[in-house]
């Protein structure tokens, strides 16, 4: 006799966090759906938080750092070129270490090297050692670098762009906080080892959301289902095309940073006004890195945004050039929406990978190749800037590093994968 149906086991608890067609090597965990996306998505927005602190609080308190410890011109260019040799040489070991160690793992110990480093060079007299704790505090931000993207492609691969523009925007807010308030809390505790030793906090709290990740994670847990073969960027025109455009866009923004401030003293305005124009720039960031990455996730073709973004920082680099002092709040909007290349960027190397695995690959390749590139622009714009004593010739080159940019990211505009090549 034929049994009577039963009905439909109910679904369990657990979901599938890490679908198998990501090729991820976590894929097949399970992973309850109220500790573990959501719980992913929280770490990743407090690593975000501070993976510029260290950088802008440094440049905010940078003089009273020199007359501190008593650093020479060498020793703070230094310092102030250290963070894109890290990004670029320790990133590149990123890949590595996640085919060893589970990411929530190398992210706590990544958060914890920021968290240590950023206290141990607030407490140091001799310079060498805070070069060396600046040193450890970036080798966490740089591991993190690689992995954010990474991370996307495995927990959110139906939500890539506004993933990405939660944590982007987490990471410009970060920014902008640590350069408006370092100064501010260094005067109100009467000395700069405040203002840098306070966002080692911030680093220590983002390391509390991936203790229990890391430790639900199984020991030697490896792909459950085989992956697409990766090629290594390096020997793709895909990979070197997305690391060039990283590396220019990440040239200007650097620039920016380092001598957006002086520009605009030089056309006349007062030092507390040309702070808050640089931070303007990096204020009007912060809804453009949210809505950036959603915008390149639905497009199909990232040409519009790339030519977009290209007339907006022409016209400011011009506008500086010619007007700086007539319409700097215009000149502050346009760079502002031109450095939406950096979160576009981010969003690409997701959209560009079909797994997980090529997803890391591709991001250790563009982002430390990009940073070696980067590196030359606060260098070039400084080199120009005293032998011309003007902003002409600066701001000529940032153009051209503009049309090379602008190159690299037509070659990536149509959607293909890092895999496929």
């Amino acid at each position: 006799m034929t049994p009577p149906p039963t009905a439909a086991p109910a679904p369990p608890a657990a979901v599938l966090v890490d679908p198998p067609s990501t090729g991820d090597p976590g894929a097949g965990r399970r992973t309850h759906p109220a500790t573990g996306g959501a719980l992913v998505l929280v770490g990743m927005l407090l690593v975000a938080l501070n993976l510029r602190a260290v950088v802008t609080s440094l440049g905010a308190l940078l003089d009273e750092v020199r007359d501190g410890l008593g650093l020479s011109g060498t020793m703070a260019g230094l310092v102030t070129t250290l963070p894109t040799i890290a990004f670029a040489g320790l990133g590149a070991l990123t890949p590595w270490l996640v085919r060893r160690v589970a990411p929530a793992r190398v992210l706590v110990v990544a958060m914890f090297a920021l968290a240590a480093g950023q206290v141990l060079r607030a407490t140091t007299d001799s310079a060498w050692i805070f070069v060396l704790t600046s040193a450890l505090a970036l080798a966490g931000i740089a591991v993190a670098n690689i992995l954010l993207p990474m991370l996307v492609k495995q927990h959110f691969p139906h939500r890539t762009g506004l993933v990405t523009g939660a944590y982007t925007m987490a990471l410009t807010l970060g920014t902008t906080v640590a350069a408006a308030s370092a100064v501010p809390i260094a005067h109100a505790f009467g000395s700069w080892r405040a203002g840098l030793g306070v966002w080692a906090a911030m680093a220590a709290v983002a390391v509390l959301p991936w203790v229990p990740l890391a430790l639900r994670t199984r020991a030697g847990a490896r792909r459950s289902t085989p992956t697409a073969a990766v090629a290594a960027p390096a020997r793709t025109r895909l990979g070197w095309a997305m690391a060039v455009y990283f590396g220019a866009q990440s040239l200007s923004g650097y620039a920016i940073m380092g001598w957006l401030a002086q520009l605009f003293r030089d056309a006349g305005y007062q030092p507390e006004s040309a702070g808050l124009l640089l931070a303007g720039v990096t204020a009007l960031g912060v809804p453009i890195a949210l809505l950036m990455p959603t915008l390149a996730g639905r497009l199909g073709s990232l040409r519009p945004l790339v030519l977009g973004l290209t007339t907006a920082s022409a016209l400011a680099y011009l506008g500086l050039a010619f007007a700086p002092r007539g319409a700097a709040l215009l000149w502050v909007a346009l760079l502002a929406i031109g450095q939406g290349a950096f979160p576009m960027i981010l969003t690409a190397i997701g959209l560009r990978a079909r797994t997980a695995e090529g997803t890391v690959a591709l991001s250790a390749f563009a982002q430390s190749t990009g940073y070696v590139i980067a590196a030359l622009g606060p260098l070039m714009v400084g080199i120009l800037y005293e032998v011309t004593g003007g902003w002409t010739a600066p701001l000529g080159f940032l153009l051209g590093a503009l049309a090379v940019q602008t190159a690299a990211g037509m070659a990536i505009a149509r959607p293909r994968y890092v895999e496929d090549e």
